[in-house]
């Protein structure tokens, strides 16, 4: 009889682990999904504005460092509040405005519409790609999380001292780095998320969709480079 209670408890916790963990993916999916909506609006005023095409160099870096590790500082304080969702998402809109700058850059390609839809499909290839490998990987990736940080500092330096030395080759090389250490956080976010590692789907929504900025800048920057026409 006290076997088949004990049994009953374990399943039930095991089954109630399992509903939490899918409520997270979830939500996080339905967030991130949402999260796209200021991203566009904010890359759709930057260019129609023309407000962020004066920020090259330095004080482009500052302002964006700037904002976005601020937003982040108030994601990380409100995660757990109502407020939690508007920060993210007013985060989100700032980093379409970021990235107005590189999509006006590359609509002046003759091809550039064509471009961005190929770095959007692209994108979404290496998220879907990802997120089917963390629903059947069993083993645990949590190891990665310290290589991948290494990587992803080293990405950014090289990226802060080629804003001043201005290589297009090195451009190149460090978008192909971010499309390498990006597409296996996606992995590595996802599988958190997956294992139960993640329980904040606002904190595991902020991680995946720096995953996919990243991927997405990095696609656009090496298209923009290679395939774009000019007039």
């Amino acid at each position: 009889m006290n076997d088949n209670v004990q049994s009953i408890d374990r399943s039930f916790g095991v089954n109630t682990l399992s509903e939490q963990r899918n409520k997270v993916l979830r939500n996080t999916y339905w967030l991130l999904a949402m999260s796209l909506v200021p991203t566009v609006l904010g890359a759709w005023l930057g260019v129609a504005t023309g407000i962020t095409r004066s920020m090259g160099g330095g004080l482009g870096m500052i302002v964006f460092l700037g904002g976005a590790f601020g937003f982040m500082y108030a994601i990380e304080k409100t995660k757990n509040s109502a407020a939690g969702v508007p920060v993210l998402l007013g985060f989100t809109f700032f980093m379409g405005l970021m990235l107005s700058r590189m999509i006006a850059m590359v609509l002046g390609f003759k091809n550039g519409p064509e471009l961005i839809m190929t770095a959007f499909g692209g994108t979404a290839g290496v998220f879907f790609v990802m997120a089917t490998l963390s629903s059947v990987i069993k083993r645990d990736l949590s190891g990665m999380g310290k290589w991948l940080f290494v990587g992803a500092i080293a990405i950014m330096i090289g990226g802060i001292i080629n804003i001043f030395v201005g290589s297009t080759a090195g451009m190149a090389v460090i978008s192909v780095m971010a499309i390498g250490i990006f597409s296996a956080y996606m992995l590595y976010d996802l599988k958190q998320i997956v294992d139960g590692g993640e329980t904040n789907y606002i904190s595991a929504t902020l991680a995946l969709y720096l995953d996919i900025i990243n991927v997405f800048q990095s696609l656009l920057a090496l298209l923009g480079i290679f395939g774009g026409e000019r007039d």
